[in-house]
């Protein structure tokens, strides 16, 4: 079996934890505080030699078995207790004495983390929080409030790959600008076409990208962002009483992920120089100049209700309290709230226009348009309040204060066009 690490009070000899408020490590017995990088001497050789390669290659063909069912023994040092996990947890309960451990074989492994940010939120804030959660929210199915069944909560340190990069940006833009006007019975609309171009140098930091499979990227990506500046030197103390992931994904793996995330933040802080109706990319030729990267462990409440037969899972940033889930949703209560905002859209819209005495076919068929549009967001509005799980767009959250320098900015009118059409009067 792997060795574990337990951070014993040199005092009573007791199990430590790591307090949220006070941000040190905490003996529950005596109440002595140490501060996290004062237990590294506890922690043992973490880096990765020769020798503990062929070890690991020995045990990785021992272990087969094993590994087929994803799990792994381990031994409490405080109890004795057996202790099985899959193969990426570095750190968990033991479920006989309730000690914090530390699985050193998994913190062993290829990489050992850089940095970690300490959690800020307590389990009783994030139960807090999932309440609130739901209680906020409009349409949600009234049932759910009143008979979902709590399943599980664990605070969890979740690996990310975290990069900082400096680019040479080259974008262009398809863009129109519009303008309406109206002579006698005739209302013209002249559309002009633009060929613009940015280009120059653009810097983004820490944008993350999950490195665990157990954790879905669109859940972890809704409780962004984290404040890097906080994390610490990693240190083993601060994953006592929490569980915790070894990273499971490469870096090679997440880099096509970051890459979009931040080509998209690019286009879009040049595009915030584009000042036109409408503006699209047409296309963008984005290299990285330099760029460097860390493995980090993110503090992360989870939580999961059962319901109707049905798992919801949520997620906490544990530093920040942002709180993310899907919920179902009143499709009844939501259904008939939409039916009335495109009613009563539709009959103001429509009283306007016979009071304008435009009402005629044309204006029974605009107003109608605009009701559907409105009812049509009023719906979307509420459905992305109930359904806030989603990829995030871009790295806005990341982008370096006062890094974009524009070399070329180019304006180019292609062409106009106008249009006319008949207006009734009677």
């Amino acid at each position: 079996m792997s060795d574990t690490i337990n951070h014993k009070c040199p005092f009573c000899g007791g199990s430590l934890e790591f307090d949220i408020g006070s941000q040190r490590v905490k003996c529950p017995y005596c109440d002595n505080e140490f501060d996290p990088n004062e237990l590294k001497k506890n922690e043992g050789d973490l880096s990765v030699n020769e020798e503990q390669i062929e070890l690991a290659a020995d045990a990785g063909s021992e272990w087969d078995d094993a590994e087929l069912y994803g799990m792994s023994e381990y031994q409490c040092k405080t109890c004795g207790g057996n202790l099985y996990t899959d193969e990426n947890t570095s750190a968990t309960i033991c479920p006989y004495c309730g000690n914090a451990v530390m699985l050193k074989g998994r913190l062993s492994g290829t990489l050992k983390p850089d940095l970690v940010i300490p959690f800020q939120m307590t389990k009783a804030q994030a139960l807090k929080g999932l309440e609130e959660h739901a209680r906020s929210k409009w349409f949600v199915a009234k049932a759910y409030k009143e008979y979902n069944q709590l399943e599980e909560v664990k605070g969890l340190y979740v690996p990310f790959w975290v990069y900082d990069a400096d680019l040479d940006a080259d974008v262009v833009y398809n863009c129109v600008d519009e303008r309406t006007w109206r002579t006698g019975d005739t209302e013209y609309t002249e559309r002009k076409y633009y060929r613009v171009r940015r280009a120059g140098d653009i810097a983004f930091d820490h944008v993350p990208a999950d490195g665990s499979s157990k954790m879905p990227d669109d859940l972890m990506e809704s409780i962004e962002p984290f404040d890097h500046k906080k994390a610490m030197d990693f240190t083993t103390a601060y994953l006592s009483g929490y569980v915790a992931d070894k990273y499971d994904i490469d870096q090679e793996t997440v880099r096509p992920r970051v890459r979009k995330r931040m080509a998209e933040g690019a286009a879009d802080a040049f595009a915030s120089t584009v000042h036109y109706d409408e503006v699209s990319v047409n296309s963008s030729n984005i290299k990285a100049k330099s760029s460097t990267v860390n493995y980090t462990l993110y503090p992360v409440w989870l939580l999961s209700t059962d319901w109707n037969g049905e798992k919801f899972m949520f997620a906490m940033n544990g530093q920040t309290g942002k709180m993310v889930g899907n919920l179902p949703m009143d499709k009844l209560r939501l259904g008939s709230a939409t039916a009335g905002v495109f009613g009563i859209i539709a009959a103001i819209t429509l009283g306007l226009f016979f009071f304008m005495k435009d009402f005629d076919v044309g204006g029974l068929g605009i107003g109608l348009v605009i009701a559907a549009i409105a009812a049509a967001i009023f719906f979307a509005h509420f459905q992305a309040q109930l359904k806030n799980v989603k990829y995030q767009h871009g790295a806005a959250d990341y982008y370096r204060e006062g890094s974009m320098n524009l070399s070329v900015k180019e304006d180019v009118f292609l062409y106009k066009r106008t249009t006319s059409r008949r207006l009734n009067n009677n």
